[in-house]
């Protein structure tokens, strides 16, 4: 009895020295610029690629009338499935996020590569649609909408399809029918074996109809053991039906193929060895200069003249297999070769400059490609649609600034830390901010550059053994501690700060100001952790503010 006492006073006491404890005061942020160059800007009627720079995969597009839509995947990031809009399919405004409500979604403590895979976008009768995979977070989903910029629908789980990447295709007679990635029939032959399948579906009571059948064996040749056929894109063309996927994987192997069919549910017959695969870059040298890597996951998209263009999904190394802003997406125009569509003749490399496909429409948009630089100062009530966050909404601006409290969870903690965050969208970038924080012993806040919990770079003001401190660490692995090695750190006086990363390929520099002059804290400092050849996954780089305590 008097053990249970002393334990029962002994937790009271707890308590009120917690509650009597002061709450973290925050870090403030002023403001928060990105700069990032990557040549001339295009001359006038042409364009260069990519057209969404940085971490934008897995592009759907659609037309309706003269309007273009366009979304990609955001895995475990939030607000999740950006929906862009053009007049000229090269200038983008990004006019909503599908995902905008934590109520939709719930990603819980998932990796950063897990998450809303390969969304695709399609219309029919006044009604928007975007059908996705939540992986390891319910599966199989479609949402609707009256407007493409939002709201969209709550999620309705179509929980009899597995696998991923599933896609629309309305026929001419009003039937919707699902395609998608799925196991084989029976047992895989070898690791990588998958399949396509399609289903019919209800549009109005958004439900599956059954009878789901198989029309792609592994891929377009199954002799070869093709692996990873994903993605997969329904069109229906002068009275035929092509099937367009993905296969080879997501790296250096990545393709794009195509097949045809009398009939929506096949059979699906690939064409000839001389046109397919019609988008790939693993037959080029690897040591090639400024290579553009791993294409594939395209869809296409006509006009109204009757051209058909391609958006596709690609990464720009800038050392071996080595690149830290993720796989970003690319326009070509798409040319018809005995009844097939061909995006690229094997053995070219993907163009950088091309001629525009229609006049230049940029009213309104803001910079997505190219150099540029950007700046937010918080001034507006709510976050830009470019911020995010780790499996979360973004804390918002208030009172001109964005304020974030140090709290218990940590960048390397898997959970959902004070972290609002922006691509980075060149090898070459410098992001800056200011901030005021003055750090209780164990705290920390400044920038971060995140690939995910367990590969990202930091600089912050931090205070340890009594003493504040300007603090460069890295994490390169589960391994290392959560908050990263320390790489270099430096006293600093109390008063606001300005702190800077800038990006040079694969080295980061970092610097400090507490006035004009800048003062180098660590440089040349090793940023391939951030690449997704070292991190894995299918996200990219993101900087940003972040804020956390102590660690317990």
């Amino acid at each position: 009895m008097k053990s249970s006492i002393l334990a029962m006073v002994g937790a009271l006491a707890t308590a009120m020295l917690v509650s009597a404890a002061p709450a973290p005061e925050k870090a403030r942020f002023d403001w928060v610029e990105y700069h990032g160059t990557d040549g001339p800007a295009a001359p006038a009627g042409q364009y260069r690629n990519p057209i969404l720079a940085g971490f934008y995969s897995d592009p759907s597009i659609l037309r309706v009338g003269s309007d273009y839509y366009l979304v990609t995947s955001t895995f475990s990031w939030f607000p999740g499935i950006p929906v862009f809009h053009s007049r000229d399919l090269i200038h983008w405004t990004q006019i909503g996020n599908a995902i905008d409500r934590p109520g939709q979604l719930d990603f819980g403590t998932l990796a950063m590569s897990r998450g809303v895979f390969a969304p695709a976008i399609n219309y029919h009768a006044g009604r928007f649609y975007i059908v996705n995979t939540c992986v390891d977070c319910g599966g199989n989903f479609v949402i609707t909408a009256t407007n493409p910029a939002g709201p969209w629908s709550d999620p309705v789980w179509l929980k009899t399809v597995e696998g991923i990447d599933p896609s629309m295709f309305f026929d001419d007679d009003g039937r919707a029918w699902i395609v998608n990635n799925r196991a084989p029939e029976g047992t895989p032959r070898y690791s990588g074996h998958r399949a396509i399948w399609i289903e019919q579906f209800d549009p109005v009571g958004l439900k599956m109809l059954g009878n789901a059948k198989m029309i792609v064996d592994g891929g377009i040749d199954p002799a070869a053991k093709p692996v990873w056929i994903e993605g997969p894109h329904v069109y229906k063309v002068n009275g035929k039906y092509y099937l367009m996927a993905a296969e080879g994987g997501t790296s250096v192997n990545h393709s794009e193929v195509i097949l045809r069919a009398d009939t929506v549910d096949g059979p699906y017959r690939p064409a000839p060895p001389a046109i397919n695969p019609i988008l790939t870059q693993r037959d080029l040298p690897a040591g090639r200069p400024a290579p553009i890597s791993a294409t594939g996951h395209a869809d296409l998209v006509q006009l109204p003249d009757g051209r058909w263009w391609s958006v596709f999904l690609g990464t720009r190394p800038y050392d071996k297999d080595y690149y830290n802003a993720g796989r970003e997406t690319f326009l070509l125009p798409v040319t018809w070769r005995d009844g097939w569509p061909v995006i690229l003749d094997r053995g070219k490399p993907v163009p950088t400059l091309l001629k525009a496909p229609l006049p230049a429409d940029a009213a309104g948009t803001t910079p997505l490609t190219g150099s540029f630089t950007v700046r937010d100062d918080f001034t507006a009530p709510r976050l830009g649609r470019e911020w995010m966050a780790m499996r979360t909404a973004p804390v918002q601006p208030t009172g001109g600034a964005l304020s974030l409290t140090p709290g218990r969870d940590g960048l390397g903690d898997f959970g959902r830390p004070a972290f609002v965050a922006r691509r980075q969208q060149h090898a070459d970038a410098t992001v800056t901010t200011a901030l005021s924080f003055a750090p209780r012993e164990g705290e920390m806040a400044g920038l971060a550059a995140l690939q995910n919990d367990n590969y990202f770079l930091t600089i912050a003001l931090t205070r340890h053994d009594g003493k504040t401190f300007v603090r460069v660490a890295r994490r390169a692995g589960k391994q290392e501690p959560r908050d990263g090695v320390t790489v270099a750190e430096r006293p600093i006086a109390a008063g606001p700060v300005q702190l800077r990363i800038a990006a040079h390929g694969g080295r980061y520099d970092f610097a400090v100001s507490q006035g004009k002059a800048w003062t180098t804290v660590a440089a040349g400092v090793d940023a391939t952790n951030l690449s997704t050849a070292t991190a894995g996954g299918f996200v990219g780089t993101m900087i940003g503010p972040f804020a956390q305590g102590p660690r317990p």
